[in-house]
Order: C-alpha cells, then structure tokens, then sequence
C-alpha cells in the first residue's frame, strides 16, 4: 500500500497566497486596483509638455498635475481633469480636460487625439496658439470643444462633422480663418455654434440641419452674402459687424429668438413687424445697415426691453405704436431721416417707464412735447442735431440744432 504524500510547506504557502489574493479581490473595490490607462497618463504629460513652464503659476491647475500620483485617483492632484469610474478589472479614463483660464503659453499637443474617451475640451482664455491639431476630430465622444479667447490659427476642419456627439462649440476670439464647413449641419445634436471674433470668411452655409441649434454667434468676422436657412429653434442670434445683405425677412420663421443682433452689416428693406413681436424676443440690434423702414404695430404683451436702429436710412414718423411695448427701456433711433413731431407720448414714457432715449441727427421738428419738460427724474438720451425748438434748461435738450438751411432742404426734398 503506497503511502500518502503529505503537501510541502512551499505548497501550503502558495496555496494560502492564492486564496488571500481571492479574497482581497472580492473585498477591496476595484477602483483601488485600477489605475489610469497608459495611454491616457502619456497624453496628459504631453499636454504639459507643450505649455511654457513660466506660465504655469502655483496657484494654476496644471501646477497639481503630479506625475508621481495617477491621474484618476490622486487627491487633490491633476486640477480640471475628470475621469470615469471604471468597470471591474478595467481601468480609468479621462473624460474631461476643462483647465482654468491662468494665461497657459503653449500649443496643444497632438497626443490628445488618445485621450478616446474625452468628452469635453474647454481650455478657454489661456494663450494657446497654433492650429486646432487634427486629432482632436478623432475624440469621437466629444461633447464640448471650448477654445475661446486663445490665439489658435488656421481653418476649421472639415473634420469636425465626425464628432457626432458634440452639443457645443465655442472657438470665439482667436484667429481662425477660412470657411465654415458646409456640411456643419451634419452635427445634429449641437445646440451652441460660437465662432465670433475670428478672420472667417465666405458665405453663411445652411444652417436649418441644426434642429436642435439654440445660441448661434457668427459676428465680428468676414463674412458675406445672404441669410441662410437657419434653425427654427434659435433663441440667441448674433451677426453682427460682417458683410452680410440682403433681407432679413428669412428671419420671421425664429419664433423662439430672445436676442437678435444683425448690427454692422448691409442689410436692407424693411425690419418687419413680425420681428418685434416674436413672442420671446428681448433684445433688438439693428444699427448700422441700410433699412429704410421699420414697421412697429400697437402690441400687448411684448417682452422687448431694447430696441437699437441706430445709422440706417429710417424715414417718415417715429412709430407712435412703440409707446404699447410695455416692458421697453431703451430706445435708440439716432442717426436716421426721421421727420415730423415727436409724439408726446414719448414723454409720458420717459416719465414713467423709459430709461434712455436717443433721437439725435433725424430731422425732427416743431416743439418740444411739455410732457419732456415735467420729467424730473435722471434719464439718458439726446435730441440735439435735429431741427426742433427744444428749451436748452430740458436736459435732453443738450447740445445744438441742425441749421434751418439744412431742415428747410430736407423737409422740400420730401415733399418731391
């Protein structure tokens, strides 16, 4: 009969390590025994790597990035970044880059094209420069790319209609150039389109694809040409100082607009009445471009609260049916061809609800309503460079007339 082995020592040992190790696993949550994903560690070290080192201040975020700790589980370490919680036996990834803004003097480097899981980018009000590297169109998860107030260069990829998840872009006040990817309205869930204060130029593509498009921000560019499409859904409509023309009557579909700003341009025709009196709308700029009319009709209701047409071609009366906008502050119309009286009901407005008023260089005559001469609270506003007898003790009588040689030309070229 063979005898019975008895297990080593050595054996009993492994055995004993072996069970333990099984134990801990199920006991110690796997977020402790996960770390960073290599990759993701080696692309966060070049991003610092492409920042100037003397801009990088103490009480900055890339100063607590510590290479020594891993970036998804150090305290109080690696400022601005988030990480996911990883699944069982996986490991950490960065999700987000969202750096404060302490001046960073760099580029961004092109290795942040591996962070794969990355869905929002927001760097703004730093100093990075250079174009916008390719392989950020590779972060298929991106949500939010916010470069704003850098000095990034170059033209914006056509690239960028990959990125199928992004809701907001925000590239404003840097140098970028070039057009607008025409094919922008494949990103169908972006509800922010910020690219104001650039060097872009050509035309304004079809923008109605974007259904969901809430703020879209295109002013202090290059751009030209007429309205295009735009979305139904918009309620932040900004384009001014560009070389846009034309009619603005595509604009009646933007039901939901708060703020439209459309100033410095060339725009012509009339500003339609259905503008102001969408039902939301706030905030009206449409200074400086070349309307000859402006339809304004007795509302109830409105939630306008200013109005700016400065520097266009207005003629006739001034619209009376402004006095019905209940919620209207402040009134702008300077620099036009307005003629006639001023209505007294300005005054009363002035009086009670208005706070600024600007009428100067129109051609308004006759005398001064004395219901502008009871306001005794502090208002602001000008009626000078008119041709009006407007008391000098009035305080928004300051300043002087118009020549009677020049009102007298004016009133027989409309009689022609």
């Amino acid at each position: 009969m063979a005898a019975k082995t008895q297990p080593s020592s050595s054996s009993s040992l492994v055995l004993i390590m072996s069970l333990f190790l099984l134990l801990l696993s199920l006991i110690v949550p796997s977020s402790v025994l996960s770390a960073t994903l290599r990759s993701d560690i080696q692309a966060l070290e070049s991003i610092i790597r492409s920042v100037d080192p003397s801009s990088i201040s103490p009480s900055s975020y890339l100063s607590t990035w510590d290479f020594s700790e891993d970036p998804c589980e150090g305290a109080g370490t690696f400022l601005g970044v988030m990480c996911s919680f990883p699944l069982e036996n996986t490991t950490s990834r960065v999700i987000e880059i969202d750096l404060d803004d302490d001046g960073y003097d760099g580029f961004l480097s092109d290795e942040v094209g591996n962070l794969t899981e990355l869905t929002v980018l927001s760097l703004n009000k730093n100093r990075f420069r250079g174009p916008v590297p390719e392989t950020v169109f590779q972060l298929r998860k991106l949500t939010k790319l916010s470069l704003a107030e850098n000095f990034f260069t170059g033209d914006i990829s056509a690239e960028i209609t990959r990125l199928k998840e992004l809701k907001t872009i925000d590239l404003s006040k840097n140098s970028i150039a070039g057009e607008i990817p025409p094919r922008i309205s494949a990103l169908r869930s972006l509800t922010h389109l910020i690219l104001s204060n650039n060097h872009l130029d050509g035309r304004i593509p079809a923008l109605n694809g974007l259904w969901k498009l809430q703020v879209l921000e295109l002013g202090n560019n290059h751009l030209y040409g007429m309205l295009p499409k735009l979305p139904p859904s918009l309620r932040t409509l900004s384009l001014c100082f560009n070389s846009l023309g034309g009619r603005i009557s595509p604009l009646h579909r933007l039901k939901q607009l708060v703020s439209l700003d459309v100033s410095q341009n060339r725009f012509s025709g009339t500003v339609g009445h259905e503008i102001l009196t969408f039902p939301e709308i706030s905030r009206i700029n449409v200074s400086f471009n070349q309307f000859i009319s402006i339809e304004v009709i007795k509302v109830t209701g409105s939630r306008l609260r200013m109005l700016d047409a400065e520097g266009n071609h207005l003629q006739g009366h001034l619209p009376l049916n402004l006095a019905t906008y209940e919620n209207l502050k402040d009134i702008n119309l300077r620099s036009n061809m307005f003629s006639g009286d001023i209505p007294r009901i300005y005054g009363k407005r002035l009086e009670n609800s208005w706070r600024s008023l600007y009428l100067e260089n129109n051609y308004l005559s006759g005398t001064l309503p004395e219901e502008f001469q009871k306001i005794s609270k502090q208002i602001r506003g000008n009626l000078s460079n008119n041709c009006l007898q407007c008391p000098k003790n009035v305080q928004i009588c300051q300043g002087t007339q118009k020549p009677k040689s020049q009102c007298t030309n004016a009133m027989l070229g409309s009689l022609e």
